[in-house]
């Protein structure tokens, strides 16, 4: 049985299974396309949010310092990805990756883990932008009825409708073609990073240099909490973190790290890209490079504009332009994070389906969502079913407490990816690489304790939530998914391997 759970899939049968004519997707994107993927997904509400609140609790005016080391957390399993998607460029991200130098299992545990990250994302993220468009609506004088507007602290029956109509259609244009898609992206990140420009540029000359004394201000120690919305390394050692000072600044790194999210997501397109091998790496680490440019210039200019100790937590890059007599830029604000939420929305919603097409097309999964539309060569079936559920989740569900599943399970993506790259250099040291992560095994290496440090100072709850969804994947697998695998019917001789490019 061993055997079977670790049983690994060739790079080289990964690579002929996207030639299948009923299974193939169009390579349409060019290293341009995924940098603006990368752009988009990853600047959302943290560069409008996240800069206040962190300055204000954790880190005072030493916020980008903050962000430069969330950065180069990031960039370390960036180096990792990178490498992968552009030698293994097949839809799948993690997922993929794992099957080939990880085995089976854990391909379906990071596939499994991966589904739950891009849903949650997407219906949080939808929710998110729904805020924003009823709160630029009640600025114009029109309200949302109460059973149509925001679930968040409801308490009669009641359905975010904006939530689930922006999935629904952000689903169309996934259907109808990824280079649709990004030429809607392209235009809407355009519109995201001029407001932040904007921003940064007219803040510059808002700034008082008394703001920035002291740029490290005094470290304050926190006390150890003991219940489940503690962090689970104050549970397990009763340690707590500071605020302020040199530690402050590694505090609000592990909180700002999560405005990052979504570069991953880029690594699902590798099987659409026309040429991968130069293409992805650009787009992964292009796209990290701009916004973490983008973000350390954003806490800069908010923490010069106001004292750290006056920023608000709810909108404090609007309520900075307020303090200093310019309140006209909070609704460009508002709208900027508006416009920019949907090409998060979408992009998470295109990582998830890519996800879901690679288990169905390896068996472990029903094949019946591999088949691609025969005009638009996109997958239909996965991108409707799950655009619908997330659309209903979106629509009724209040996702506050269970956003900070999405951040524990990209953290689990980072850590296999590390690994992986370590296991596939040792296990198929002849395979071609376009791109390959230096320093190996010191850069794997400290990616993975990165990312577990991260993990570990997570709520102890979302850690036992995050089991709970494991434990159900765990139970689909050996029910459903080690049987129907293809290398399970390969092996048996059910089903011959492709050649070529036909259908087996």
């Amino acid at each position: 049985m061993s055997s079977t759970l670790f049983r690994t899939k060739k790079v080289e049968q990964s690579i002929l299974d996207t030639e299948e004519p009923e299974h193939a997707l169009k390579k349409s994107l060019s290293a341009l396309d995924l940098t603006v993927f990368g752009v988009g997904v990853i600047i959302g509400t943290g560069i409008f949010v996240l800069t206040g609140t962190v300055a204000k609790d954790n880190a005072g005016p030493a916020t980008a310092l903050a962000f430069v080391a969330a950065g180069v957390a990031c960039a370390l399993a960036a180096l990792c990805y990178a490498e992968f998607a552009s030698t293994v460029p097949v839809a799948g991200s993690a997922y993929t990756f794992s099957y080939a130098s990880l085995g089976e299992l854990a391909a379906w545990t990071i596939g499994w883990d991966l589904v739950l990250e891009f849903a949650l994302g997407t219906a949080v993220v939808a929710v998110g932008w729904s805020g924003y468009i009823q709160s630029l609506m009640d600025n114009a004088g029109w309200t949302m009825p109460a059973g149509l507007g925001s679930r968040e602290g409801a308490d009669a029956f009641g359905f975010d409708i904006l939530a689930a109509a922006l999935v629904l259609v952000l689903t169309g244009i996934l259907v109808l073609g990824m280079k649709l898609s990004a030429r809607i992206t392209s235009i809407v990140v355009a519109i995201k990073v001029t407001v932040v420009l904007v921003v940064i540029i007219a803040g510059a000359f808002l700034i008082k240099g008394a703001n920035y004394d002291p740029f490290i201000p005094k470290e304050q120690p926190v006390e150890a909490g003991a219940s489940l919305d503690s962090p689970l390394i104050q549970l397990m050692f009763g340690w707590a973190p500071s605020n302020f000072g040199v530690m402050g600044i590694f505090t609000a790194a592990s909180v700002v790290f999560f405005a990052f999210i979504g570069f991953d997501v880029v690594a699902t397109a590798a099987e659409e890209t026309k040429n991968p091998q130069r293409d992805m790496p650009r787009g992964i680490l292009g796209s990290l490079l701009i916004c973490t440019t983008l973000y350390v210039l954003v806490s800069i200019v908010v923490t010069g504009m106001q004292h750290y100790s006056e920023l608000s937590v709810d909108a404090p890059l609007a309520d900075a332009f307020k303090a200093t007599g310019h309140p006209w830029f909070a609704g460009f604000i508002s709208f900027g994070a508006a416009v920019g939420l949907t090409t998060v929305c979408m992009i998470l919603l295109l990582g998830q389906t890519r996800v879901f097409f690679a288990m169905s097309r390896d068996g472990l999964l029903p094949r019946f969502f591999s088949r691609v539309h025969p005009r638009f060569k996109t997958p239909h079936r996965p991108t409707i079913l799950l655009g619908v559920i997330i659309a209903i989740l979106a629509g009724f569900t209040p996702l506050t407490e269970l956003a900070a599943l999405v951040n524990i399970g990209t953290l689990f993506a980072f850590v296999v990816v590390a690994i992986g790259v370590i296991i596939l250099r040792k296990s198929r040291p002849d395979l071609p690489r376009a791109f390959r992560t230096p320093w190996v095994p010191v850069i794997p290496i400290l990616s993975v304790c990165a990312s577990l440090w991260l993990m570990i100072n997570l709520p102890a709850e979302t850690w036992v939530r995050f089991a709970i969804w494991m434990a159900a994947g765990f139970l689909l697998y050996f029910l459903y998914g080690r049987s129907h695998s293809r290398l399970a019917r390969r092996g048996s001789g059910e089903e011959q391997p492709s050649v070529g490019g036909g259908t087996p």
